[in-house]
């Protein structure tokens, strides 16, 4: 495999919340026999709460400090296909870590697609009880540019299974 030729440990999914990163990292994991770790998950198992409950009671700067331990914890592991947080890539030690050990796909998505993805979701702190075009726009803007760096770059905005078998390809380098 390609990553693996590279001295890449893990593959790392980033994106835009609703860009599919958890959906395509569970298929990608199993397609080339990874494990699996989902971030937010991951956190909201050792806090026993949810993420939107984590930042109500302890705020976001309490939430990205156990984003980033729990991440470079995680990414000095080996054969795991990693979901990160949305957020995660705007951390400088989280970034290091992926351009170290990971081979990094950003799931590119529109954010007229990623509205029609969120706009009924209850459980995203940053955009529950907001104008989500704007927090949207704003968190892309502000992420593009760390995102853009990543080693390949998908669109998901139609069939997941045509994004799994382009990533699949890059990865076994057909």
């Amino acid at each position: 495999m390609f990553f693996a030729n590279n001295n890449k440990l893990n593959i790392t999914i980033c994106g835009m919340m609703g860009s599919g990163k958890s959906t395509v990292g569970r298929l990608v994991a199993k397609e080339i026999n990874y494990k699996f770790v989902d971030i937010d998950k991951l956190i909201e198992e050792k806090e026993g709460k949810k993420i939107v409950k984590i930042f109500e009671e302890k705020g976001e700067n309490y939430f990205r400090n156990l984003e980033e331990k729990e991440t470079l914890e995680i990414l000095n592991q080996r054969k795991l296909v990693v979901s990160l947080g949305g957020g995660a890539i705007i951390n400088k030690k989280i970034r290091n870590s992926i351009n170290l050990n990971s081979y990094n796909i950003y799931l590119k998505v529109k954010v007229e697609v990623l509205y029609n993805r969120l706009k009924n979701s209850k459980n995203r702190p940053l955009i529950f009880k907001k104008d989500l075009n704007q927090v949207l726009i704003e968190l892309s803007e502000k992420r593009e540019k760390f995102y853009n760096t990543a080693d390949l770059i998908i669109k998901n905005e139609e069939n997941i299974n045509s994004t799994i078998e382009k990533i699949i390809k890059q990865i076994r380098n057909e």
